[in-house]
């Protein structure tokens, strides 16, 4: 088995109505609408906690700027590697470059956001993960797209331009799904929602954000009780056979 976690940056679980194809793929999966995100609703922040299953006060990341921690807590590609396990990076915001720790990653590929269009730089980062998983042996794959929070920012969450930048979002997930074996496990989910033109405070609109798993095993049409972002690392490991770090503090939703 493998596993892709797709992270959807700003994308809101009361948004997904209006995109065709991601309703498509809830119906066949099992999900959440509730999923909880952390505190603060930022996003370095967010990905930290989705990456190392505890919150931003004991991983220490608090801003969209690193903080190295303290007492380090090994993350999910550290955990993977150790267990020989292979884990790839796509992504167009840089500051997800410290989600692993130097040697912990098999392979990383970045197109920065902005300096290309977004919506061409999901594109982009989309492409590349296809190609890689198509010539290499992979166990863990990341794809970030950040179009739809810079669309968020620039034109405010449920608007017009939001829900392009949703559209397309979907549409990269459809092409890269279509493109995957079939001993794979999607989850598609994000670090935090918005309102108006922000994120960051414990709102519901900022706190509250989907996930949505589908693929090998993974039962269609069944409804998450309750599920936080945390939960994610161990979610992936069980999912590779892999045992949870002693420090996570999330469990297996799968």
């Amino acid at each position: 088995m493998k596993v892709l976690l797709i992270s959807v940056d700003g994308m809101r679980p009361d948004a997904l109505p209006n995109c065709e194809l991601a309703e498509k793929y809830i119906k066949n999966s099992t999900y959440t609408m509730e999923e909880s995100s952390v505190i603060p609703s930022v996003t370095l922040p967010c990905h930290m906690s989705m990456f190392h299953s505890v919150t931003p006060a004991r991983h220490g990341t608090t801003t969209n700027v690193h903080t190295p921690q303290v007492r380090p807590i090994n993350g999910l590609c550290e955990v993977l590697r150790a267990s020989k396990k292979k884990s790839a990076f796509f992504y167009n915001w840089e500051q997800l470059r410290d989600l692993s720790r130097p040697g912990s990653l098999s392979f990383a590929y970045f197109n920065k956001g902005g300096e290309t269009p977004w919506d061409a730089s999901n594109n982009t980062v989309t492409n590349a993960a296809i190609e890689y998983i198509s010539n290499h042996h992979i166990d863990f794959t990341f794809l970030y797209l950040g179009y739809l929070d810079e669309a968020g920012h620039a034109f405010g969450w449920m608007s017009e331009e939001y829900f392009k930048a949703l559209e397309n979002s979907w549409q990269n997930i459809d092409k890269i799904v279509n493109a995957l074996p079939d001993d794979y496990v999607v989850i598609v989910t994000a670090d935090h929602g918005g309102h108006e033109r922000c994120h960051g405070t414990d709102l519901p609109e900022d706190m509250t954000i989907p996930f949505i798993a589908f693929g090998n095993g993974i039962k269609a049409g069944k409804v998450l009780e309750e599920a936080c972002i945390i939960d994610i690392p161990p979610t992936v490991a069980k999912l590779l056979g892999v045992e949870s770090d002693e420090d996570w503090e999330g469990k297996a939703i799968l």
